[in-house]
Parts: C-alpha cells; sequence; structure tokens
C-alpha cells in the first residue's frame, strides 16, 4: 500500500465514522495534540469529531536524513473523538482491518503507557499499540487540558505514519517508503530532512532564537489577554518551535527549560480560559 494510499483509506474510514476530515495545521507542531484542532476542542462540552493528517517537526530527533527511522519530521493521523465512543478500541482494530491487515496473523498488543505534555498543562491515560513488537498508535483517554479537568474527556488516535507505511510495504528504510508507484518518500524528503537538521544543529542562532521566543510569548500573552484567541494561540505555537529549536541545539539549561515550559504553559492556560468562557457566554454551558 503506497503512504498516499494509507492516507486515503485512514481518512475514509474515519469519515464513515462521522469525522470531519481536515486539512493539515498549517504551523510548526512537535504533534498533533497542540493543533487547535486538538487542544482547542478537547475543552468544554461540546461534541467533537475529527481525523487529520498533521506534519510534526521534532528538531531534536533528526539525523540529517542518514538514520533510517529517526525524522526531522514525521506524519501523525490524529483522531479526535468527543465524548468518546464506547467500542472506540474495536473501531480502531477495524481501521486496521481497512488497510489491508489480517489481525489474526499478527500480534497486536495494548501496552499502558500514560501521557503527559508540560507545556499545554495536559495528560490522560491510555496505551501504545503495538504491531508484532512495533509501535504503530497511540491511544489516549484525555483527562486534564491547561490543568482544567476535561468533562466529558475526549479520546485521541495518534497513528504514524512512516511505521505503518514501513509495516505495510515491508521496508526497513523510511526513504524507501512507496509514496505512490513512482516516488519514494526519499525522492520528496530527504534533501529537506538534511537541510532541516544542519540548521537545527549547526547553523541555527541561538540569540536569534532566545529573542523569538520572548517576542512570541510577550505577543501571545498581549492577544490573549484581550480575550482574540486564534493568533493568541498561533504565536504560543511559535514560541514552542523556537523552543524546540533550542532545544535541539543543546543551549538551553536545566533552569531555563523549567522556566520556559511554565511560560508557555502560562499562554496555554490563558488560551483554555477563552475558549471555556466563550462556551459559557455563547452556549449556555456550566464550567
Amino acid at each position: 500500500m503506497y503512504f498516499q494510499e494509507l492516507i486515503f483509506k485512514l481518512e475514509h474510514f474515519w469519515q464513515k465514522q462521522g469525522c470531519i476530515i481536515l486539512p493539515p495545521f498549517d504551523q510548526e507542531v512537535g504533534a498533533g495534540t497542540l493543533s487547535p484542532y486538538t487542544f482547542l476542542k478537547v475543552l468544554g462540552k461540546k461534541p467533537w469529531k475529527v481525523a487529520y493528517v498533521q506534519p510534526s517537526r521534532r528538531p531534536a530527533d533528526g539525523r540529517y536524513g542518514e538514520n533510517p527511522n529517526r525524522l526531522y519530521m514525521h506524519h501523525q493521523f490524529q483522531v479526535i473523538i468527543k465524548p468518546p465512543i464506547e467500542n472506540i478500541k474495536d473501531i480502531y482494530l477495524e481501521s486496521l482491518k481497512h488497510l489491508g491487515l489480517k489481525l489474526a496473523k499478527h500480534e497486536i498488543k495494548f501496552i499502558e503507557d500514560n501521557w503527559e505534555t508540560a507545556v499545554l498543562g495536559a495528560q490522560g491515560v491510555g496505551w501504545e499499540v503495538r504491531l508484532d513488537g512495533l509501535e504503530i498508535t497511540q491511544f489516549t483517554y484525555f483527562q486534564i487540558a491547561a490543568g482544567v479537568a476535561l468533562d466529558p474527556v475526549s479520546v485521541e488516535i495518534t497513528y504514524g505514519l512512516e511505521r505503518l507505511a514501513m509495516f505495510l510495504q515491508d521496508k526497513d528504510n523510511v526513504f524507501e517508503i512507496q509514496w505512490n508507484e513512482t516516488t519514494t518518500y526519499g525522492d520528496l524528503r530527504k534533501q529537506e530532512e538534511r537541510e532541516e537538521c544542519i540548521y537545527s544543529f549547526d547553523e541555527s542562532d541561538p540569540n536569534l532564537l532566545f529573542e523569538l521566543f520572548e517576542k512570541y510569548e510577550k505577543e501571545a500573552a498581549r492577544i490573549l489577554e484581550k480575550g482574540i484567541l486564534t493568533p493568541g494561540y498561533m504565536y504560543l505555537l511559535k514560541c514552542s518551535h523556537a523552543f524546540n529549536l533550542l532545544d535541539a541545539r543543546g543551549v538551553i539549561s536545566a533552569s531555563e527549560r523549567q522556566n520556559m515550559i511554565a511560560r508557555m504553559r502560562h499562554l496555554a492556560e490563558l488560551s483554555a480560559k477563552i475558549v471555556l468562557e466563550r462556551e459559557v457566554k455563547y452556549e449556555g454551558l456550566s464550567l
């Protein structure tokens, strides 16, 4: 199964489950969870069902395009169901069958792997899903976001598209994945991976990145304190990417790390406050 076909099939499957299919969110994020399609929508009581591909940039994970399994940017397929469907695990397994996997011939394990992210003040309980020993999905019940207990909780299903494609195509090297019948993953992305890593590890200017972090933080706080959510949250995500670049450069001390994470979490809390206050105002729902 080609990489692009894998995406089409997952979109088709989750559309049939009632999900809105959205395009990838168009800003650097380290995971699909940071997309406003997830973080801002798991807050409050309004139901939400969405599925989307999310390019996820993690500068510290890059290896100049030389490691067959490590990438600066990988692709996640993100599904959010709020409130959760009772038989969601069974539906997830059906999605694997939709990809052509004969589950009786493979070992599927749900291994407890509770999740949290300090930047968003978010956590949940869940599992990593392993297919014949390979982790292919993270399955999480979101319980807290921005320090707020969620009611209802949401279920988040995050497929690792490259890993799934490698398994389905029996490849040992991510760059050998067939994107379609004529083009490989490496044709499209290997040079990009190399150059992003050169920048992240060797050429980025730490002084500039620290300055950008400060400016993005200041602008995010200014806008969010005026109750303007979307651009304010976008500036929080810019802070996060600047932080990730600094982390890859190895220039953040332990004390700076905790301080910067706390500052980003404050912005996440301001964002959440706007979402929840709007719900009370416009939907007549109680906190």
